[in-house]
């Protein structure tokens, strides 16, 4: 379905035109739907006839990693919670801590690589003109 929207040179589609496209059941839309959305890919809008479109953009891409960023920054809390309860000098609280440091890290460079490269998103890809730089079909 994610795919499906992209290669849309609109960016979005009613769920009737996603079953449609892709054969598939209004239900199998509706479950991939609310997975899309949880993992902020999609986004819900209302069209002028009232019903809901999916659009994908730019900007998705750049939300859903600070949303994935934001969900280990809850592991991380969870985890030093953890330590507290089982005290520090304990296996199991180093285990704990060591996952939440490696999570915290992960989560620090997804923000700051995402915050570096948030202009890609919105800017214009070259075009090909059509010479020998284009990727060839490979015959071999």
């Amino acid at each position: 379905m994610l795919t499906c929207l992209f290669l849309t040179d609109a960016g979005h589609l009613t769920a009737s035109e996603l079953a449609r496209r892709l054969q598939v059941s209004p239900a199998s839309i509706s479950k991939a739907i609310a997975f899309l959305d949880d993992q902020s890919l999609i986004r819900r809008e209302r069209d002028e006839r009232r019903r809901d479109r999916y659009v994908v953009d730019d900007e998705l891409f750049y939300q859903a990693t600070m949303a994935s960023a934001r969900s280990n920054d809850q592991l991380v809390e969870t985890a030093r919670q953890g330590v507290a309860v089982l005290g520090p000098h304990t296996p199991a609280a180093t285990r704990l801590e060591n996952i939440a440091r490696f999570l915290d890290f992960i989560s620090e460079s997804i923000v700051r690589a995402a915050e570096q490269a948030r202009a890609v998103l919105h800017t214009s890809a070259p075009t090909p003109s059509g010479d020998t730089a284009r990727p060839q079909p490979d015959h071999g």
